[in-house]
């Protein structure tokens, strides 16, 4: 009976946990006006996401078009900010020197009343080439028009709010670095709220923050109707190399927080990310969000949100737990202080020796490191009999693989405890395995302080509630009461975790959820003992069946794990609707007259395999960022390269300055020039734009570069200044690239149940011309 309600307390509170995380019930049309709908906001989907519109494109010009017609309807300051912009962050490896962009955002101001400074609300209205961008970021963009629709109804704000609809964001993050850097309205920073997606369902999350956040953390749990986030995602995605648009506007100093739905990542940056993929659901809760914080910040004095710390916070049901991050390593070595008095008490108590603590400690490392390591080899195995899935962030049906993940790990957990027990005493293994949890906890503290609550708080909450149950009689509810207690705060904390983990991280790190399940598991196993038969203190032939018994949960884990991953196989097929990823792209010298099909592909598709073979060398291509790929002999196009004409060539000593313009001869979304690799580059000017670049040079055949993005028709003036001795040979090497390989010769158009990678090179075609001087 114990055992029983023990259970059903927990089931309850893990479906309150996941329930929490469940998107909100989309609002219609008709919803009141000063209220987010997502009805109206898709709407605005539907026309963004209409086809792919990558940027410098006609499509991205009519999309340009649709959000300032929308903004200047509605009464704002509208404008747009048509500028070169350099790429946020340091040297792109394409380049390996600068890239750059021409940018057109779309900017709107609502004026506050009394402004104490500027809330930004951000998001990129460009696509990749691959897809419309029905999620990335159509989702953005049209939640920041219905947020602005529903802020102008109403009464004006206290501080300015400014609405930042940025351009090639997926290029080059040029448009907000464009802004941040540039703008007038940006010159005094500010709160920026950025909105994205890598997906196309689950819950928003709050994933990344400015540094020293605790007190933008408090309003996000006050003022988002949803909060989902936590502190650990923060600090995962700072030492992750990723970046949004959020990243240019750290860049200059702002603060804010950058929030995202990541399920469904199949579809990333594909043709199938479409507005008829979207949750909206998904986009409820972004709007949501948004409009709570752009009306909380909106009245807030802004001068100071700078708190001096950052804050540890995660959900529970009906909010944000939050905390300053000064506590982090206190609480991880109380609860080190709590475990090992629970140990004490239970040697004490003679509920086990020394010996067996010790054993307890040493065993309980085993599911520890079996049940990722086991889950990175069922994916292993997985991906072996479908080699399609190293190509995708996620399957498009990952639920049954998931599923697999959570019970190999089970049956890993239980197996090691019903093999342990016997010998070395549940007690033994249950201070054994918080023991895990708490010195992960400080080791957590020092390393990732945000994500220390993982393991400090259920370490703490378990040694706590071993020690009430010790301390009080054996008889009655309360013992039973204080370790079902202690598992619930494990519960609460570890299951929202492993659910969120597997969008985050995809299944090819599906060993973290296990991880993290595992962690659960020892944290429940004082009330999993309860179902154990020899808990009801069962001798002789009855304790040998009792002691078979408890081992068939954990067979019956496994059988599940490989039925589970066998469906997962026989559902999720590759077919029209969810075709095979292929990447492919044509590369050709105009030079001479030789071509190339080129695919990332490690294993290629059998579609792919039958324009690539083996691995070969693309320096000759340096805008591609790659010095090798799969390649294959391809036909020769009639295309024409870019032309590099030159304005002016003069030297002064050792230092030789040259200008040249690049011209596209037919319609690109992008150029890159090269250098050859043994001559210096000391500073580079591009279009007006000047960056001193220090010495760059490089032994391969071609090092400094400049890649430019959405070039105008009439060309890119690029002035170089070239360390060299007169007479040194200085060459050039220019290439454009467009998207669509339909026209090309030889090129077979895919099959219905073979699909595009989602990248920003599927589809490339590149033409390159070697030009010395």
């Amino acid at each position: 009976m114990a055992a029983a309600a023990a259970l059903v307390a927990l089931a309850a509170v893990g479906a309150g946990s996941l329930l929490d995380l469940r998107t909100p019930t989309p609002k219609s049309a008709d919803a009141p006006a000063d209220a987010f709908s997502a009805g109206r906001a898709y709407q605005d989907v539907q026309v963004i996401a209409a086809r792919s519109h990558v940027a410098g494109s006609p499509a991205n010009e009519q999309v340009r078009a649709h959000l300032e017609q929308k903004l200047r309807g509605l009464g704002l300051e509208t404008e747009v900010q048509d500028t070169v912009a350099r790429e946020a962050g340091q040297l792109s490896g394409a380049a390996a020197g600068a890239t750059l962009a021409q940018v057109r955002n779309v900017v709107a101001r609502l004026p506050g009343t009394d402004s104490t400074g500027r809330v930004f609300l951000v998001a990129h209205y460009d696509s990749v080439q691959t897809g419309p961008g029905g999620n990335d970021d159509a989702a953005g963009t049209s939640t920041i028009l219905e947020v602005a629709r529903a802020l102008s109804t109403g009464p004006r704000p206290r501080n300015d709010i400014v609405f930042v609809l940025t351009d090639a964001e997926e290029a080059c993050l040029c448009g907000a670095s464009a802004f941040a850097a540039s703008h007038p309205l940006a010159a005094d920073g500010g709160v920026v709220l950025n909105l994205e997606a890598r997906g196309s369902t689950g819950p928003v999350i709050m994933f990344e923050t400015s540094r020293n956040n605790a007190k933008l953390v408090d309003i996000f749990g006050r003022a988002a109707p949803h909060p989902v986030g936590t502190s650990f995602a923060v600090e995962i995605y700072r030492a992750l190399p990723n970046d949004t648009d959020f990243t240019a506007f750290l860049d200059q100093k702002f603060v804010g927080l950058n929030s995202a739905y990541i399920d469904g990542g199949a579809i990333y940056h594909t043709p199938l990310d479409t507005p008829a993929a979207m949750d909206r659901g998904s986009l409820q809760q972004h709007g949501d969000n948004a409009l709570g914080l752009a009306r909380e910040f909106g009245g807030t004095d802004l001068t100071d949100l700078r708190s001096g710390h950052d804050a540890t916070y995660f959900p529970v049901p009906g909010g944000l737990v939050r905390y300053p991050g000064s506590l982090t390593l206190p609480l991880a070595l109380l609860a080190v202080v709590a475990v090992a008095a629970l140990g004490w008490l239970t040697r004490r108590s003679g509920r086990a020796s020394t010996g067996r603590l010790a054993a307890g400690f040493a065993l309980a490392l085993v599911p520890i490191v079996a049940a990722p390591v086991a889950a990175q080899l069922l994916w292993l195995a997985i991906t072996t009999i479908r080699p399609g899935y190293a190509e995708l962030l996620d399957p498009y049906r990952p639920i049954w693989y998931r599923l697999a993940v959570l019970a190999l790990a089970t049956a890993i957990l239980l197996t090691w405890y019903a093999l342990t027990r016997r010998r070395i005493g549940p007690a033994a293994l249950a201070v054994g395995g918080l023991a895990w949890l708490a010195l992960l906890g400080v080791l957590l503290a020092v390393a990732v302080p945000g994500g220390a609550y993982l393991t400090t708080l259920p370490a703490l909450a378990g040694a706590l509630g071993g020690l009430v149950a010790l301390r009080t009689r054996q008889t009655g509810p309360w013992p039973v009461v204080a370790v079902t207690a202690a598992a619930a705060v494990g519960v609460v904390i570890l299951l929202p975790t492993v659910v969120l983990l597997f969008p985050a991280l995809g299944m090819a790190m599906g060993g973290v959820a296990a991880l993290v399940a595992v962690l659960l598991g020892l944290v429940a196993l004082p009330v999993v003992d309860l179902l154990h038969p020899q808990a009801g203190g069962q001798r002789g032939l009855l304790a040998l069946r009792a002691r078979r018994l408890a081992v068939l949960p954990a067979g019956a884990a496994a059988v599940a794990a490989v039925v589970l991953a066998g469906v997962g196989l026989g559902v999720d097929r590759f077919d029209a609707d969810h075709p095979a990823p292929t990447h492919l792209m044509y590369a050709m010298d105009a030079g001479t007259g030789q071509a190339r099909w080129l695919s990332h592909e490690s294993d290629p598709q059998p579609w792919t395999d039958g324009y690539v073979d083996g691995v070969t060398t693309v320096d000759d291509f340096p805008g591609l960022g790659d010095a090798e790929l799969r390649g294959g002999p391809a036909p020769v196009a009639n295309l024409p390269a870019p032309k590099v004409e030159v304005l002016s060539d003069t030297r002064s000593g050792d230092e030789r300055l040259v200008r040249v313009r690049v011209v596209p001869q037919r319609p690109v979304r992008l150029l890159t020039l090269h250098v050859n690799g043994p001559t210096a580059v000391t500073s580079a000017t591009v279009n007006g734009r000047q960056f001193d670049v220090g010495r760059t040079g490089t032994q391969k055949p071609w090092g400094f570069g400049v890649v430019f993005h959405a070039p105008p028709a009439e060309g890119v003036e690029i002035a170089l200044t070239l360390h060299s001795a007169d007479g040194d040979p200085v060459a050039l090497r220019a290439m454009d690239a467009s998207d669509g390989l339909d026209a090309l010769p030889g090129f077979r158009p895919r099959p219905p149940a073979v699909g595009v990678v989602g990248s920003h090179s599927s589809e490339m075609l590149a033409v390159a011309r070697t030009y010395p001087l």
